[in-house]
């Protein structure tokens, strides 16, 4: 699967555009339970707003939805879901709230305001990458154990947990692409001393 990126806090942004207020929302997330809950949040920080345009895009299931929230259709949630886009950001709900300063802003001024105000936010966003890596627990000789650690350090394969008993367990993960690499690389190197077990995967 392609890595993604997702946000690692919420982040604000705000420009005024001929005296309306574009105020711009994102917020990590994960399900669609919590999309309505944030979306209620917002409006509550925000009452009286003219228009709570948004968009959202879930990673599990790959849902993606963008409202214009009254405006007029695609001068809203469209140009900021196409930010979401263009960076791959994922498992976030981007609002941009629209306090009316009275004066029309036309259709290609409405889609300019949206897009800029989501384009500020994701800017500046702390943006963090996810790999889809396979989940291996190896029970490894002691004798094997500093030699392994060394080794995978030359690669991308992560040792997340360590346990020591009469055989040492490692959690490690190790990208999606490179497992068939992995699993042969530890039955020669090792010579078969270290058994692994496959236990799923996950984003990191």
């Amino acid at each position: 699967m392609e890595d993604f990126y997702t946000l690692a806090q919420t982040t604000t942004g705000e420009q005024v555009i001929d005296k309306s207020r574009f105020i711009g929302i994102a917020v990590p997330l994960t399900s669609l339970e919590q999309i309505e809950r944030a979306l209620q949040k917002i409006r509550e920080d925000y009452p009286n707003a003219r228009h709570y345009v948004y968009a959202y895009r879930l990673h599990d299931g790959f849902i993606e939805k963008a409202s214009d929230d009254g405006e007029p259709q695609g001068t809203g949630g469209r140009p900021v879901l196409d930010i979401l886009q263009h960076r791959n950001v994922w498992n976030v709900l981007l609002v941009v709230v629209r306090y009316f300063g009275g004066i029309l802003l036309g259709t290609g001024g409405l889609s300019r305001a949206y897009r800029g105000t989501a384009r500020q936010v994701i800017i500046e966003a702390e943006l963090i990458k996810l790999t889809h890596y396979e989940v291996y627990v190896l029970s490894v000789p002691y004798v094997w154990f500093e030699l392994l650690k060394y080794q995978f350090n030359q690669h991308t394969w992560l040792i997340h947990k360590e346990e020591f008993g009469e055989m040492i367990k490692l959690l490690v993960h190790v990208p999606e692409q490179e497992t068939e690499v992995f699993k042969k690389w530890i039955d020669d190197f090792t010579r078969k001393q270290v058994y692994y077990e496959d236990c799923g995967s996950a984003w990191v």
